[in-house]
C-alpha cells in the first residue's frame, strides 16, 4: 500500500469512527437537557459558569468560555463564564509551589460561589486535578457537571452530573464534549434572547 492509500485509509476509518459515535448522541439527550437547565438557570441568579480540562480539553474549556462571554450565534450581552486553564502565573506558580492535582481546587476555591455551575471536562474521568476541584465546588454548594467518557472513571460518582460518552476514544470523546458545548451555546444563547 502506497503513503497516499495508507493516508486516505486513515482518513476514511477516522470519519467511520466519527460518524458512528454520533449515532449514539440521541442516547445524551435528557442529560443535555439537564446541563441547559443547570446552565441557564445559573445565568439567571446571577451565578457564572467555570470551565477547566487538560491539554485538549483545557483548549475545549477555554473555546467554550469564550463563546459564552463573547457570543456564539445570536447577538446578546456577554454571559458570566471563565476558564481556568488561561492564567499561566496561578497554573505555574501554584503548581510550582503546591501541586498540579490542586491547581483548580485552589482557583475553585477562591473563585467558586454557591449559584455558580462548574464543569470538568475529562476524557478518562480520571484525572485528579479534575476531580479535586469538582469535590471542592460541591463542598461550596455549587452545581457540578463532568463531561467525560470511556466507563466515567471515579468523576461519575463526584460530578452531580456527570454526562459520560461511552467511547474509548480520546479524541472521538473531545469530538463529542465539543458537540454537547456547542449545541449548548446555542440553546442558552435561544434563551437569553428570548429574556432580552
Amino acid at each position: 500500500m502506497s503513503q497516499n492509500e495508507h493516508i486516505q485509509q486513515s482518513y476514511l476509518a477516522s470519519l467511520e469512527r466519527h460518524q458512528a459515535l454520533f449515532e449514539t448522541m440521541a442516547n445524551y439527550h435528557e442529560e443535555c437537557l439537564r446541563l441547559l437547565e443547570a446552565c441557564h438557570s445559573t445565568l439567571a441568579k446571577g451565578g457564572k459558569v467555570i470551565w477547566f480540562g487538560n491539554g485538549g480539553s483545557a483548549a475545549d474549556a477555554q473555546h467554550l468560555a469564550a463563546e459564552f462571554v463573547v457570543r456564539y450565534k445570536l447577538e446578546r450581552g456577554p454571559l458570566a463564564s471563565i476558564a481556568l486553564t488561561t492564567d499561566t502565573s496561578i497554573l505555574t506558580a501554584h503548581s510550582n509551589d503546591y501541586h498540579f492535582d490542586t491547581v483548580f481546587e485552589r482557583q475553585v476555591q477562591a473563585l467558586c460561589k454557591s449559584e455558580d455551575l462548574v464543569i470538568g471536562l475529562t476524557t478518562s474521568g480520571t484525572s485528579a486535578n479534575i476531580n479535586l476541584a469538582l469535590t471542592a465546588a460541591n463542598e461550596i454548594g455549587a452545581n457540578t457537571v463532568a463531561l467525560t467518557g470511556r466507563d466515567g472513571g471515579e468523576v461519575k460518582n463526584i460530578a452531580k452530573l456527570p454526562i459520560i460518552i461511552k467511547n474509548d476514544e480520546t479524541a472521538r470523546i473531545q469530538e463529542a464534549h465539543m458537540f454537547i458545548g456547542h449545541w449548548l451555546c446555542e440553546a442558552v444563547d435561544m434563551l437569553v434572547a428570548e429574556q432580552q
